[in-house]
């Protein structure tokens, strides 16, 4: 179990000038991710270091955008003008978290611009879009070079995590206490002023740390 990306929703702008702001505050520059069909969304993302990514997201005008889950949490948050979605992690076998929330998990792929095919296993999402300091979870059935985060700049790299809520309520949801997946992540737990999820993200930058 460890931290694997974490989501924004694209605001009113749109997804590629959403990246292209994010990127510029960053000084560096987002990838085209791909379309997912299933859950009628795409993606554009930036490799850090460490094996985790962030990932700029936004609904489509296609059916699967109203059935599915994501859609339906990335859509309710661009409405709100756009930002942190949620933050996800990676596990090696989904399926005790299946067993735990008595359901399956949804069925996730990409193309990437240059053809790959990504797959992958997801579950969670109705729990994030609940209660957005939980995290979903994802299995990714790829070989570690087709990770999003392979070939990371190791200049850029995520320095602290911001989340307004309660560790202890996420560690229950988890299964395990929340240091499993953010065991080499810096957390700053703060109390709910509002809505709970992340407040902010500081990603340490060649010219210095830079917090969204």
């Amino acid at each position: 179990m460890r931290l694997d990306h974490l989501s924004f929703a694209a605001g009113p702008d749109g997804l590629a000038s959403t990246a292209q702001r994010i990127g510029g505050l960053l000084g560096t520059e987002f990838r085209d991710g791909g379309v997912h069909p299933r859950f009628g969304t795409r993606n554009m993302i930036l490799p850090l270091a460490g094996g985790t990514y962030l990932e700029v997201v936004e609904v489509l005008d296609h059916p699967a955008s109203d059935k599915a889950p994501f859609g339906q949490a990335v859509r309710a948050r661009s409405q709100l003008g756009g930002g942190w979605l949620g933050w996800v992690v990676a596990v090696d076998d989904i399926a005790a978290a299946e067993q735990r929330l008595g359901r399956e998990a949804a069925a996730g792929n990409r193309h990437r611009p240059d053809g790959v095919l990504l797959h992958w296993k997801q579950i969670g999402i109705n729990g994030l879009i609940a209660d957005p300091q939980l995290p979903y979870l994802i299995q990714w059935d790829v070989e570690p070079e087709l990770h999003p985060s392979h070939g990371a700049d190791p200049a850029y790299s995520l320095a602290c995590l911001e989340i307004a809520g309660d560790s202890q309520r996420v560690s229950e949801w988890l299964g395990e206490t929340v240091e499993a997946p953010l065991e080499d992540v810096k957390v700053e737990w703060v109390a709910p002023n509002g809505t709970p999820g992340i407040v902010a993200v500081q990603v340490q930058t060649p010219n210095g740390l830079v917090r969204l």
